[in-house]
């Protein structure tokens, strides 16, 4: 199987989510808002100065109609819709990729939240993400999450840093899944008919071989977002994924 977007990670081991130790300042320095220690149920808790290297394993909740419009840890209002997650150490702005190693799905989200403070869970996910994860029905789901970059606030607005190397790469539409290569090998064949790139990607879970049906999209993702929006309505359970 190709690695993600062709870079390794470092893992970073949070001790179950127990406070961190606060990063040193200089004298004089100012420390950003959105890395200031905050205080949740007797907790404290030190955002991290970066979310380079961050790599977690875990299990990821999800929120939804009972906060949507409600504001978050980063100012703006939840929107369920959007593709969007809370953790509580990330810098607000990190975005995330968030594999479920249940069934092998992956989505891109931007952490603007802080949350969830449940002892056994990571990462609290938009109800949209849960549901590209196919998580939504279960609610929760073991992930790993793997930082790839972050947005910073300053003064009032963002500022990119590292997520560059998050739009390229190779992005395909995940069309179907089977436990018969066969079948795979059919639908493949019926969308080669109309698709230039379609490829056929081995997957084990559990002792057992998944062949999953993809179509290439694009190099970049924002097109491919809006070639993926473009054939939901052909493929209502398809998702994005990239390598």
């Amino acid at each position: 199987m190709q690695r993600w977007f062709g870079f390794v990670l470092v893992l970073v081991l949070l001790g179950g989510c127990a406070p961190q130790k606060s990063p040193s300042l200089s004298p004089g320095a100012v420390q950003q808002p959105w890395l200031r220690p905050y205080r949740v149920n007797g907790k404290t808790y030190y955002p991290l100065p970066s979310s380079k290297g961050y790599v977690e394993v875990g299990y990821a909740s999800w929120y939804g109609a009972k906060f949507h419009g409600r504001f978050t840890a980063s100012g703006e209002r939840y929107n369920m819709y959007a593709f969007t997650a809370a953790h509580r150490l990330l810098p607000l702005g990190t975005y995330v990729q968030v594999t479920n190693l249940e069934n092998g799905r992956q989505v891109i989200v931007r952490i603007n939240d802080r949350g969830p403070f449940v002892q056994d869970r990571i990462l609290d996910l938009s109800y949209a993400a849960a549901k590209a994860l196919g998580m939504a029905k279960k609610g929760v789901a073991l992930v790993r999450v793997v930082a790839l970059g972050e947005v910073s606030p300053r003064a009032g607005r963002l500022v990119f840093k590292d997520i560059e190397r998050v739009q390229r790469g190779q992005f395909f539409l995940q069309v179907g899944a089977f436990s018969n290569y066969a079948n795979a090998v059919g639908l493949k064949n019926r969308l080669a008919k109309q698709y230039r790139i379609v490829l056929i990607e081995p997957f084990s879970q559990k002792g057992k071989t998944f062949y999953r049906v993809q179509i290439f999209l694009a190099s970049d993702l924002s097109t491919a977002r809006t070639l993926a929006h473009r054939l939901a309505h052909k493929f209502p359970t398809s998702f994005l994924v990239a390598k």
